[in-house]
């Protein structure tokens, strides 16, 4: 008569700081990323039917919702180019989001790091979207200094870009003091 052999290790829980996760560790990850794109083309795209090109509306003295594109990346960077900025920039944004989808995977316990990649994820995303429909990122999000200065206008997914940014970078140097 064969005995049955019990899996011990198939009870046991697995660590939550492990660099080995499961892909359903990766869905929430993912999640937030998607989250971020939604807002980002909600937005994108009721301005864009609200507004005609370079149309202005003062919320404060320091804020205006406006319809503005950019050929380029971030602050207009290569937006002067002759277009072929939008392929480099799209060829990016696609690779980055294979590249950050890999290192989510790997390390889904590490709370920081994955919510930082998924901001940066969703945003990429985002103006990746832009550029393959339209040619160019739809910016609406215009702060300014009494009409003396004025940022670059940028939009929800550029937000969550830079906010995943001070995150990975606050992470980095969380990791580097232990």
């Amino acid at each position: 008569m064969a005995t049955k052999k019990s899996n011990t290790n198939a009870n046991k829980p697995k660590p939550s700081g492990s660099s080995t996760s499961s892909g359903s560790s990766l869905i929430p990850w993912l999640g937030i990323a998607a989250i971020i794109i939604l807002l980002d083309q909600v937005t994108k795209i009721t301005v864009e039917k609200a507004f005609t090109y370079g149309e202005n509306l003062a919320l404060t003295s320091f804020f205006n919702l406006t319809l503005a594109y950019n050929r380029g990346a971030a602050f207009s960077f290569l937006a002067a180019e002759s277009g072929w900025q939008r392929y480099m920039f799209t060829a990016i944004g696609v690779i980055a989001a294979v590249v950050i989808t890999y290192l989510l995977k790997k390390n889904a316990g590490q709370r920081l790091f994955c919510w930082s990649l998924s901001l940066i994820m969703g945003g990429a995303i985002g103006n990746v979207i832009d550029r393959i429909a339209y040619g160019h990122v739809i910016d609406f999000l215009d702060f300014h200094y009494k009409e003396i200065y004025h940022f670059p206008a940028f939009n929800i997914a550029d937000s969550a870009i830079c906010i995943g940014a001070a995150l990975f970078i606050l992470d980095e140097l969380r990791r580097v003091k232990k």
